[in-house]
């Protein structure tokens, strides 16, 4: 596997003009949305570290495309090269226009993602290097990284995450590899089917779905056991058709474990590759690694505390090895809450603006933030203005230490100065 170095620079930080991620200067302007809590995970690249259980994910999922998908002798290389040392600053037109989502889609939305400034940001998922990396001549690649985006506080959720991103593109002759005069790949339709995009025959869309299915149900085998139970759901993607999710049955219960589907032609076609059909699909590691490892929190991925990198030990040098994970901390949480009027009515819309806060001042001491309370202005006549109530409770707790509780008031301070400033709520 191979790396696309991003630099050995010091990773990131924050001005009042402008955002450094590498060495290379963004400037700030309305749209700039990071932060220096954020921009602090930039380089710590928990995939890359040995024996860390995205790491090991990462290696097996490697092994898997390694050992199934070989080049024909005489070189019998591997088919499918593997990316996972990228830029974390992608353009808007990498994470969305490449990708065709349109322009009034809400996956824009500055609230969802994490912009360095209106042209620039953190990559939202990994499929912001396919059309690069289609252009430079790869046919088959596996692209692993860290991803940003915001989202709400649980213990399923973190600001930064990593996926990986496969992609494998064929023309006539390697789809159909038994045919000696292969059936076309492209035809018109009168219109695009469930089973078929606009300019795809039949007979590719039925091979490449074939394709794209027997190989991610190989995978997931090969993470979970031969007798994994699996069922297929159709989805919505902007960038593929069709587009399913791959749903397996593990520890009684049904789980989505990746989104997949048929790339969509025209992106083939921008990146220089009209000729050539193809699939692609995204997994994240952190949901993989929380599921095999019995991870109950997502920051324990965050911890350098030796007892969390410890426990992973034995499968350095079997990757496949059984590792349950043993939580080492019992601590107690400890919550506060804040509430507030808004003008805004039911659909708060600074939500993810307060989880930021949150983790802007508490960081991973945080550990879940629910909303327990909504209600409206009962006093309000006929024609006033309406007012809405909301009540967040914060829930703090550390994995490695007890937290005092003078030190958890200090950082509610903190957060309630920040949301009546920036969210322009008046606090209860």
């Amino acid at each position: 596997c191979l790396s696309s170095a991003a630099g050995t620079a010091a990773p990131a930080k924050l001005t009042d003009t402008h955002v450094e991620v590498y060495g290379k200067q963004y400037p700030c302007d309305d749209m700039t949305n990071v932060t220096q809590v954020l921009l602090d995970k930039i380089g710590r690249n928990l995939h890359q570290v040995p024996v860390h259980p995205l790491h090991l994910i990462k290696r097996r999922i490697y092994q898997y495309f390694d050992d199934a998908y070989r080049k024909p002798n005489p070189s019998s290389a591997p088919v499918f090269t593997c990316l996972d040392d990228i830029h974390p600053v992608v353009t808007t037109e990498q994470n969305f226009d490449q990708l065709l989502v349109p322009a009034d889609h809400p996956a824009r939305k500055k609230g969802d993602n994490y912009y360095l400034n209106k042209t620039h940001l953190l990559r939202a998922h990994t499929s912001a290097h396919q059309s690069e990396f289609l252009r430079s001549g790869l046919d088959a690649f596996l692209v692993t990284g860290d991803v940003y985006r915001r989202d709400c506080v649980d213990r399923t959720h973190y600001p930064c995450f990593h996926q990986m991103e496969g992609v494998r593109t064929y023309s006539a002759a390697e789809l159909f590899p038994e045919e000696v005069h292969p059936p076309s790949l492209f035809t018109q339709n009168a219109e695009e089917t469930p089973e078929a995009q606009l300019t795809h025959s039949p007979a590719a869309a039925k091979r490449l779905e074939e394709e794209l299915k027997a190989t991610l149900e190989g995978l997931v085998r090969h993470l979970f056991g031969s007798d994994i139970k699996t069922e297929w759901v159709s989805e919505y993607f902007p960038f593929t058709h069709p587009s399913w999710e791959l749903n397996i049955y593990f520890q009684n219960q049904w789980m989505e474990v990746l989104g997949c589907g048929v790339m969509r032609q025209p992106i083939l076609d921008n990146a220089g590759i009209p000729s050539k059909v193809g699939w692609a699909f995204g997994v994240g590691l952190e949901r993989l690694a929380m599921v095999l490892y019995s991870i109950p929190d997502i920051r324990f991925f965050w911890s350098t505390y030796y007892r969390f990198l410890d426990q992973f030990e034995p499968a350095r040098n079997n990757i496949g090895a059984s590792i349950t994970f043993r939580p080492f901390s019992k601590f107690e949480v400890c919550y506060k809450d804040i509430s507030f009027w808004t003008m805004d009515g039911r659909d708060f819309a600074g939500e993810n603006d307060l989880m930021e806060i949150a983790r802007e001042e508490a960081g991973d001491l945080i550990e879940w933030i629910d909303k327990v309370d909504y209600f409206e202005n009962p006093k309000a006549k006929p024609g006033d203005a309406k007012f809405s109530s909301y009540c967040y409770r914060l829930n703090f707790r550390s994995h490695e230490r007890v937290l005092l509780n003078s030190e958890v008031n200090d950082i509610q301070v903190r957060i309630r100065e920040k949301v009546a400033k920036r969210l322009g709520v008046t606090l209860r």
